[in-house]
């Protein structure tokens, strides 16, 4: 079996760690370029709402009036009155 000399085989490690290092600093090389736009991008849909998200809102908002109403007639029918639909808040 022929084994390497002691220096050749620390040579051969160290030309090789620069190699080998080469795709991380690479990597964040680009992690470093893309931060500026992956925070603006965030930024941007935070503060905007999509349609789909509006939609969302408004089928909750009505719901919830919707089981207000319910809520109410329940209560004005056991109390023998009529529904008072005012303490439903309509957005």
């Amino acid at each position: 079996m022929l084994l390497l000399p002691e220096f050749l085989m620390r040579g051969l490690i160290i030309l090789t760690i620069p190699l080998a290092l080469t795709g991380c600093i690479a990597k964040t090389a680009l992690d470093v370029a893309t931060l500026p736009v992956k925070a603006a991008s965030k930024t941007v849909d935070v503060l905007t709402t999509s349609q789909s998200e509006a939609d969302q809102k408004r089928g909750r908002q009505i719901r919830e009036y919707e089981e207000c109403v319910g809520r109410e007639d329940r209560r004005a029918r056991s109390e023998n009155r009529e529904p008072n639909y005012d303490r439903c808040k309509k957005d």
